[in-house]
């Protein structure tokens, strides 16, 4: 997944997540209530809850029936660190903000997973020392949250690291070991062929390491994919390798594997529609995979324009649709018939006006938290940039921080 975009009984044992399962709920100080069934966790889409015009998830779960969000992402502190964040600045241990989205969801008789990695940015299995280190940081998350579930979105650039990976996967087997009923996904970059060279060396890790998670998902977009047809392709040769590692049937490959997808628009110009979404969600279904989530709902909306003058953005889709309209995917994979009629929406408060800050310039030096204003919209600097248009990139160095 992209931060505009990125698992855990007996570590060597098999663990299936039947639709109606119930995790345990590990002890906390969050005030947690019951865990929902694990087929939610499965089917919970992707949430930036600080960043990308965060969407009222009150409103979503009203309009669609949607019980499950995947908040992402945790990362590494940007100056370095053994320490969770979110999306490398905000510090889990003094946050309130992603705390109070989970409140209101909480509240509404939902739940939600944390993700940790991403697409981008620094992550703690590159920073911390060794798993032992990198699971002692995550566990501050699940405590924190209480949290019943988690994923691992292992990509670039991290999963080129084999070190970073092998920290990646020992801290996901202690933290399943740890934290009994623990939903745990792993996700990574999907290619026609199922995934890549580096996504199979993971899963030789996981392989050699004894570790076995609830799914491993792939990310059938940004490679050449075209439609569902060529997703579904990709899901079948995934199941094939998902076999051949790990020495499972068919079924099993299938009750371990996932889908994890992009609506509208993706970075490289694929485009995604609602009938796509459906005819992977026949195939994860008619196939038993354990998961089918997507990224993202801050983009499960209507640009205005529609196609967004040709660029993927991280708030809008790109494609003709109602708001909500690809969450109502997840709210099916989970078992449940979304709502036909349109409920109140939530209000959401209306902004106040931003000024524009000193607009942009091709031949600056930009560091990591520098302000520029570009086409209307404020723009801050993610890292060291120069001559890289605000907004040309999704995954680029600038983070649109809304209109001015």
């Amino acid at each position: 997944m992209r931060p505009l975009r990125a698992c855990l009984g007996a570590a060597a044992a098999v663990t299936f997540a039947a639709a109606g399962t119930t995790a345990l709920v590990a002890s906390n100080a969050s005030g947690a209530t019951t865990a929902l069934s694990n087929r939610w966790y499965a089917a919970a889409p992707y949430l930036m809850p600080l960043d990308n015009n965060p969407p009222d998830a009150a409103a979503i779960m009203d309009a669609t029936g949607l019980k499950a969000f995947q908040l992402a992402f945790v990362l590494a502190p940007n100056g370095g660190g053994c320490s969770p964040t979110w999306g490398g600045t905000a510090a889990v241990s003094s946050d309130t903000a992603v705390q109070s989205v989970i409140n209101t969801i909480r509240a509404r008789g939902g739940d939600v997973s944390v993700s940790i990695g991403g697409y981008g940015g620094t992550k703690l299995g590159q920073t911390c020392a060794d798993a032992a280190s990198t699971a002692a940081a995550y566990q501050q998350v699940i405590t924190k949250y209480g949290l019943h579930a988690i994923d691992f979105d292992l990509e670039e650039p991290e999963y080129e690291n084999t070190a970073a990976i092998r920290n990646e996967i020992g801290a996901a087997k202690i933290l399943q070991q740890n934290n009994p009923g623990l939903y745990v996904s792993v996700t990574t970059a999907g290619t026609a062929d199922g995934t890549g060279w580096f996504g199979k060396q993971m899963l030789l890790e996981a392989k050699s390491q004894g570790f076995t998670p609830n799914n491993f998902s792939i990310m059938p977009f940004d490679g050449g994919f075209s439609g569902a047809a060529s997703q579904t392709g990709a899901l079948t040769n995934f199941n094939a390798i998902l076999q051949s590692t790990f020495g499972w049937d068919q079924a099993t490959a299938y009750a371990h594997e996932g889908f994890s997808g992009m609506n509208g628009r993706s970075d490289t110009g694929e485009y995604f529609t609602q009938a796509d979404f459906q005819t992977v969600l026949d195939y994860a279904t008619s196939h038993n995979m354990d998961r089918f989530t997507f990224w993202s709902l801050n983009r499960d909306r209507q640009c205005t324009p529609v196609d967004n003058n040709g660029t993927t953005s991280g708030t809008c889709s790109s494609v003709a649709q109602g708001a909500w309209d690809f969450a109502k995917y997840s709210v099916k994979f989970a078992g449940v018939t979304p709502p036909t009629t349109t409920p109140t929406p939530t209000p959401t408060p209306t902004p106040t006006p931003t000024s524009c800050k000193t607009a942009w310039s091709a031949t600056a030096v930009y560091t990591a938290g520098n302000e520029v204003s570009y086409n209307s919209h404020n723009w801050k600097a993610k890292w060291w940039t120069q001559n890289e248009v605000p907004g040309a990139s999704e995954w680029g160095p600038w983070q649109d921080e809304g209109a001015c």
